[in-house]
């Protein structure tokens, strides 16, 4: 991990809610921003800012997901997710998220990180799949 990884640092995000994120089963005239379409948004953000500050070989997983999805944003709608680094513990990271749709505050998440070394994690996995 670099230096430059620390609280405070933000990044946003702006997505386009096109059919495939929004929910199907109240019909065509009810579809919304689906709440794991959101997360999933969520995390890339989150992503994306941890791998400008961190060192070759390394990625993030997510950890923990706590979301309050508080409004419904409409299918052509754009929807800009905020992500700030609210604290550095070692190799675990959490973010402070807010969504928003140009009309009104739409979310509001805190989630977890943890940086792995790829190549350890690909080792774990290949013994796990081994004991599977």
């Amino acid at each position: 991990m670099k230096d430059s990884l620390k609280e405070g640092v933000s990044a946003s995000r702006t997505v386009e809610i096109d059919t495939g994120r929004t929910i199907d089963f109240m019909g065509d005239a009810l579809r919304v921003y689906a709440t794991p379409e959101l997360v999933r948004d969520i995390e890339h953000t989150c992503r994306d800012l941890l791998l400008e500050h961190l060192d070759e070989g390394e990625d993030s997983v997510g950890t923990r997901v706590v979301i309050d999805h508080t409004g419904a944003t409409l299918l052509g709608m754009s929807v800009t997710v905020s992500a700030t680094i609210k604290s550095v513990e070692g190799r675990l990271i959490t973010f402070e998220v807010t969504a928003e749709d140009g009309i009104e505050p739409v979310g509001k998440c805190t989630h977890t990180r943890f940086v792995v070394e790829t190549s350890k994690l690909e080792e774990r996995l290949k013994a796990k799949a081994a004991k599977a």
